[in-house]
């Protein structure tokens, strides 16, 4: 009997590694996974729950290893631990979030847990992720009432279209500028086949349900990108993520109407952005500068827009922001200039390899020399000892800046395609080690802080 017992143990346990194996691979079926070039490609399909747990499996060390970057971040930046953000986010914004992020949210830590096995990340981390950039930022400093807040200056980016592109269609291009200690990791590049909805095509932070800097093409024929507003003040703790509202216009939207209908529906004013906007259908393409008071969306069928951290509109900027448009030093302003020069320069020749030039441009207006730094459109603030206005340690040198571009046109959107570039558009290696030996300040990242090496430009497409 007991050998009988042991057998009918063992062949118990046998066919519950074999259900549990049987689950993974129907879970995982239509998952993938490729690396190129510094890029981490993942295609996930399904219901959200499925969606969730593809892309939590796909990125289990990458999720992980992110959570302890932002943690590193944020203690230094706002002096409050991870914890305080757990908690934060989850109590403000969960109830918040539609069913369908909740069950991807959830999906993505248990597809962590299950590839890891350790069960360290939850619901309440998901959360604070993908919250990253408008409760540091903008939740913070309202809660502590600070007079000047000042968010981080996040990209540049344009859209042209008509008489200004070579064959009078769409070209939007973005790079985005962050601390080198998160932008490095902002190497995903997400194909998302959802049960309802667009299919989505967008770069992305791991662990994100949105792309957070904000590069995005739908089977709709909808592009988006933005860059964010500099100086802005204000935040509203009853209404909807900034993550969500995004997710969910990628997803769901069909025209430029529709995406801003829904991105402006409940906005919590986390995440300020100007949103540049196109309509493959149409060729049109628009801005649009979303305050938590102010929203004011302009359009075109022939022109361009651009963006680099600087507010527009005038009511905006006064009622909403502490921005001085006429700062000599302040990095939005000089590079809305070189935007201006560069547009002008090149009407009715902006093509995918001019969209590449101008996203790794190192032309400095204050110093009349090209030379990547703070003033340049490919910002290497590391450089620089300008540094940035407004942050906790180390305001000369910053450790942050062009950390990634993308570019598209008409043609490759409408088979869902972009080039990319991971690491400074302009090529150049950025060395960890040779960085903190020469600013010590930031040994406080020596742990998560690595190199940015080089890359080429690389053509990616829906799997």
């Amino acid at each position: 009997m007991k050998k009988l017992f042991i057998s009918v143990l063992a062949f118990s346990c046998l066919l519950v590694s074999c259900t549990q194996k049987t689950q993974l691979d129907q879970m995982m079926a239509k998952a993938s996974r490729t690396e190129k070039n510094g890029w981490i490609q993942i295609h996930l399909e399904g219901s959200p729950k499925v969606i969730g747990f593809q892309h939590g499996y796909l990125l289990a060390d990458e999720i992980i290893d992110l959570r302890g970057a932002m943690e590193v971040r944020n203690k230094q930046m706002t002096g409050r631990d991870w914890e305080f953000y757990r908690n934060e986010s989850y109590r403000i914004l969960w109830h918040n979030i539609p069913p369908e992020y909740q069950e991807e949210l959830k999906g993505i830590a248990s597809g962590v847990n299950a590839k890891s096995g350790n069960g360290k990340i939850d619901i309440k981390d998901m959360v604070a992720i993908n919250s990253f950039l408008e409760i540091p930022d903008y939740y913070v400093p309202w809660l502590e009432e600070q007079e000047k807040p000042t968010p981080p200056e996040h990209c540049s980016a344009f859209a042209a279209t008509g008489s200004w592109t070579t064959d009078g269609k769409i070209v939007i291009a973005h790079n985005n500028w962050s601390e080198y200690l998160i932008g490095e990791r902002w190497n995903i590049i997400m194909d998302i086949v959802p049960e309802k909805g667009n299919r989505i095509f967008m770069d992305a932070l791991p662990g994100f349900i949105h792309s957070g800097d904000d590069f995005n093409i739908n089977s709709a024929g909808i592009i988006a990108t933005e860059t964010t507003i500099s100086a802005f003040k204000g935040f509203d703790t009853t209404q909807v993520a900034e993550f969500v509202r995004a997710r969910k216009a990628i997803q769901y939207a069909s025209s430029i109407d529709e995406w801003v209908s829904l991105m402006v529906d409940r906005n919590n004013g986390g995440y300020a952005n100007a949103w540049l906007l196109g309509d493959n259908k149409t060729g049109e393409i628009a801005r649009l500068e979303l305050g938590l008071k102010n929203q004011f969306l302009e359009r075109t069928s022939d022109g361009y827009f651009t963006g680099a951290n600087f507010p527009v509109n005038e009511k905006l900027r006064k009622e909403e922001t502490s921005f001085d448009e006429f700062a000599p030093d302040n990095s939005a302003n000089i590079r809305r200039q070189r935007w201006e020069y560069l547009m002008k320069e090149n009407k009715g020749k902006i093509d995918i390899q001019s969209a590449k030039s101008f996203m790794s441009d190192h032309f400095d207006l204050t110093r009349n020399k090209e030379k990547g730094g703070r003033f340049s459109l490919c910002g290497h603030l590391d450089e620089d000892s300008a540094g940035v206005d407004g942050v906790t340690w180390g305001s000369a040198y910053f450790a942050a800046g062009a950390v990634q571009a993308k570019a598209t046109d008409s043609k490759l959107a409408s088979k869902m395609q972009f080039w990319a570039i991971m690491g400074h558009p302009c090529g150049e290696t950025f060395y960890a080690k040779k960085f903190m030996d020469a600013h010590p300040e930031y040994n406080v990242q020596k742990d998560f802080l690595r190199d940015m090496p080089g890359n080429e430009w690389s053509l990616f497409r829906k799997k």
